[in-house]
């Protein structure tokens, strides 16, 4: 089977990338127990505790995150110079995840058969 990694790098609600990532990765856990998610760049927005998408008239799905747990989805990475260009403290986000350097992504990633990126 094959290791599968989505990469999040857009900021959430802009387009629908987000939640169509989100999708895609719980979809593909029935598929394959070796899957990891990456969060750079603006996809670190994604897991911000405190949005309000309702005021833009935007579907919330930031709480589906957790649920990342429940399929067994373990191999989290957040790039810490992302969170740090943000200004985000690890103790904002909606979920656990290995903080790593900008410089380790490509690392991790070389670890996975198959990349996909939202």
């Amino acid at each position: 089977m094959s290791k599968l990694a989505f990469v999040f790098h857009t900021a959430p609600h802009q387009t629908s990338a987000g939640r169509e990532a989100l999708d895609a990765v719980l979809a593909a856990s029935a598929y394959s127990e070796e899957i990891g998610v990456f969060f750079i760049g603006e996809g670190v927005l994604q897991l911000l505790q405190s949005q309000q998408p309702d005021l833009i008239l935007s579907r919330n799905y930031i709480s589906a995150f957790k649920l990342l747990d429940l399929y067994d989805i373990e191999a989290r990475f957040i790039c810490q110079d992302s969170l740090n260009a943000w200004g985000i403290d690890v103790s904002e986000l909606i979920i656990d995840g290995e903080v790593i350097p900008r410089k380790n992504v490509a690392e991790q990633l070389a670890s996975f058969d198959k990349i996909v990126n939202y």
